[in-house]
């Protein structure tokens, strides 16, 4: 799996903007098991690289995305980061061992069960889950110096946007379902000002609840704009 993620990366470069990705966000990779975070039927193939289904139409992001999307948060270890879309709850479990407290939200119940017993049973700590709408985020516990959105929406949603610690970062999946989808950084500067940028085009589930029918946000402009192949989630 490590191996594919280099790869990626390598064949991604000229896109993302460096040659390597962070040696801690890689590490991370190393240490959590992802077999561990998907059904029985699919453990045979938890260290391809590729997406896996976990039931109720969701699914576990391919590695190389996950480590890429980590990587753009550029996680420190004092970070509270937010997560929107818990999943099989194994990018939390990636953050968890970068930043100080991830805070991670589910809109489906079941999956948020799952993901609480998972990650009680596999040690993580720092990590709390909610099942709720994330795009109204958790604003309890913000502001977040990173957020992290593991499901597409066709506007950045303005709560998430609000949470936002000026200098924090936040990468989101931007697009309609089974459309053009762009993998996006969004950076708040300590004025509150927001700058964005599209890294490549991927490939993700809708992000469902609060207003996320109706395309609001327009790509980046062609001068900050890339492409690339499609990349599954």
């Amino acid at each position: 799996m490590m191996r594919d993620i280099e790869e990626e990366v390598s064949l991604t470069r000229h896109l993302i903007g460096k040659n390597a990705l962070n040696p801690k966000v890689l590490e991370a990779m190393r240490k959590v098991p992802r077999d561990r975070f998907v059904p029985p039927e699919s453990k045979t193939y938890a260290y391809e690289n590729r997406p896996l289904s976990i039931g109720y139409g969701q699914t576990i992001s391919q590695p190389y995305i996950v480590a890429l999307m980590t990587d753009l948060l550029d996680p420190e270890p004092d970070d509270v980061v937010l997560e929107i879309g818990t999943g099989s709850c194994y990018q939390a479990a990636v953050l968890s061992l970068l930043v100080k407290r991830v805070y991670t939200m589910e809109i489906i119940p079941e999956l948020a069960e799952q993901a609480k017993e998972r990650l009680k049973r596999l040690g993580y700590r720092n990590v709390e889950v909610r099942a709720g709408d994330g795009h109204y985020g958790w604003p309890e516990h913000a502001p977040y110096d990173g957020i992290i959105v593991t499901a597409a929406t066709p506007s950045i949603p303005e709560p998430l946007l609000a949470q936002l610690k000026p200098g924090g970062r936040m990468v989101i999946p931007v697009g309609l379902p089974h459309q053009h989808q762009e993998l996006m950084l969004v950076v708040k500067d300590e004025r509150g000002q927001i700058e964005t940028r599209s890294v490549l085009d991927v490939a993700f589930v809708p992000l469902t609840g609060g207003k996320t029918t109706e395309p609001e946000y327009k790509p980046a402009t062609s001068a900050n704009r890339t492409n690339s192949n499609g990349e599954q989630p």
